[in-house]
């Protein structure tokens, strides 16, 4: 790439990499390396502020990306060529954009993937049999990352792989193919429309607007641990993840018990062991190990002053990575760079969302009701899942939780012409339906005035929250008024394909009483124990390996 054609997109990853050159005495990367490193000249005076901002804030995009497994990218002129793009949703998605805080700010939210495809002699290599070749790929580790509207505080939520979920109707963005709605494990939704499905899956679940995607495969884990130079990992016993008699397959991972560093293809090993540490959830915990463990390495590295070595990280990752196309040039991801550069460790929160074993299959998971709902919440509300933000920790930006919801421009009818249809969805996780529910709120609405309120006899609904759906614009008016006499927020007033006219679907939120239950603010720390969360300044933390995969 041409350097002109850098500058045009992105002045300021240009000048830096001018000064970067004339610092290093050339525009070669080895050349510049070989006059740094304490052997005097230049080399051994402080760098200009505004290069290592630039450092700080590339390395730190890369850390966040390890669980997935990676990435660092601002530096070569042909990052743009690198980066493999795709689309950023591509399914039926209902989450609303947050509302900002009193300053203008908005949280920042990324999904992160990593799939398992095997469809290179490189990934095959590492993993799987040949005959998954030519396979779509499932999204075998996804991860939320939230940025906090301050930029004071972050998170990383993990769902494990084996959740059963409702997938929406999504389009392959490639064939235009349609999937249909569907309800089955969430490491699916990467084969029904990529990974644009996969994040309107995740926010028809959390109700969180995600604002970019990236994804990575099995060789990219592989490249990128080789890069960084490897990560301190901990275990509590001697671990060998193999196969057993009636129990095939395995990372085939194998450690003395203690800390030790691992790269390469043990990283990928530790990334996807699941057996000797009891489950999927055991698995994302491992992974969240590894990511703090990660940021805290390249902390103590040179990596923040050594460009050579930075760049080195880059080349590696933008070639491993695939980004959702808004953000798919070297200056959106710088854009994104900075914003992540003021986070400490000990304000980086990882946990996994709070699962029950599916009553319907127990190899399978599904959202753990309340618990689940309160993590999301306060990712919801911009909520700092740790205590160490002093005041700032209530509420990340200071700002009081909206609803998100703007009023209708169209005027609700009367109430007694209002038609509502109430539908039982109280099923939820590993609790059964309400029996009469549906019946008793549409009683309900109509001693309140509304006369046309009838009751849905269909059976075997499930909502994880209560909602009020209308199907076009000129309903919403109705549907709002309907969500104001039952004291529900008009953040649950979506619009749905799902519906004919205006619904009430009663979730697992509201299995009795009149009254819709008003929820307080989430407090920072807040946190459910069955989420699992980790700190990023905790270096102590070792994995328990189960006994049969012990020696």
């Amino acid at each position: 790439m041409a350097r002109g054609s850098v500058r045009e997109e992105a002045p300021a990853v240009e000048d830096t990499m001018s000064a970067t050159a004339r610092t290093g005495g050339g525009t070669d990367p080895a050349e510049g390396r070989g006059r740094r490193g304490g052997r005097g000249g230049r080399g051994t005076e402080r760098p200009p502020r505004r290069r290592r901002v630039l450092r700080w804030s590339a390395t730190i995009l890369a850390v966040f990306m390890t669980g997935t497994a990676g990435a660092g990218y601002l530096y070569y002129q042909h990052l743009n060529d690198n980066l493999e793009k795709g689309r950023r949703t591509s399914g039926d998605s209902k989450a609303p954009k947050p509302q900002p805080n009193a300053a203008g700010q908005t949280p920042l939210n990324i999904l992160l993937l990593g799939s398992d495809s095997r469809n290179s002699a490189e990934n095959l290599k590492l993993g799987g049999s040949r005959s998954s070749v030519g396979n779509k790929p499932l999204a075998d580790v996804q991860m939320l990352v939230h940025l906090s509207a301050d930029r004071k505080n972050a998170s990383v939520v993990s769902i494990p792989r084996d959740t059963r979920v409702k997938i929406p109707e999504c389009t392959d963005p490639k064939t235009g193919e349609v999937y249909p709605e569907t309800e089955t494990i969430i490491n699916a939704s990467l084969q029904r429309g990529g990974a644009g499905c996969t994040l309107a899956t995740w926010e028809n679940l959390t109700g969180v607007y995600i604002d970019h995607w990236m994804m990575i495969d099995f060789a990219g884990v592989v490249n990128m641990a080789d890069a960084v130079g490897g990560v301190e990992v901990c275990v509590e016993q001697n671990v060998y993840d193999g196969p057993l008699p009636g129990v095939p397959g395995g990372s085939g991972l194998r450690l003395e018990k203690g800390k030790q560093k691992i790269k390469g293809k043990q990283a990928l090993q530790w990334l996807r062991t699941r057996h000797a540490f009891y489950s999927d959830v055991g698995r994302s915990k491992a992974q969240h190990m590894y990511m703090n463990s990660m940021i805290r390495t390249l902390k103590e590295q040179n990596a923040f002053t050594d460009t050579g070595r930075l760049m080195d990280l880059a080349e590696t990752a933008t070639k491993s990575l695939k980004v959702s196309e808004e953000i798919g040039t070297v200056k959106k991801l710088y854009d994104l760079a900075v914003q992540l550069k003021t986070v400490p460790t000990n304000r980086i929160t990882m946990m996994t969302m709070p699962t029950d074993v599916d009553p319907q299959d127990a190899n399978h998971l599904v959202p753990a009701g309340a618990d689940a709902e309160q993590v999301w919440s306060m990712v919801r509300e911009d909520v700092a899942f740790d205590k160490n933000g002093g005041k700032d920790g209530e509420a990340a930006g200071s700002k009081k939780p909206s609803d998100g919801a703007e009023p209708s421009g169209d005027p609700a009818a009367d109430d007694a012409e209002i038609g509502v249809l109430v539908q039982n969805a109280t099923r939820s996780g590993t609790e059964g339906p309400v029996n009469a529910r549906a019946s008793a709120l549409a009683a309900l609405l109509v001693d309140k005035g509304f006369t046309r309120a009838a009751a849905d006899g269909t059976g075997g609904l499930s909502a994880e929250k209560t909602e009020v759906r209308y199907p076009s614009a000129d309903l919403k008016g109705d549907a709002q008024r309907i969500a104001e006499a039952l004291g529900i927020p008009t953040s649950s007033v979506k619009r749905s394909t799902d519906v004919s006219g205006v619904t009430l679907v009663v979730g697992g939120d509201w299995r009795t009483g009149d009254t819709y239950p008003k929820k307080s603010t989430p407090r920072a720390g807040d946190v459910p124990e069955s989420a699992g969360a980790l700190n990023g300044s905790d270096s102590d933390e070792c994995m328990d390996v189960y006994a049969p995969y012990r020696w």
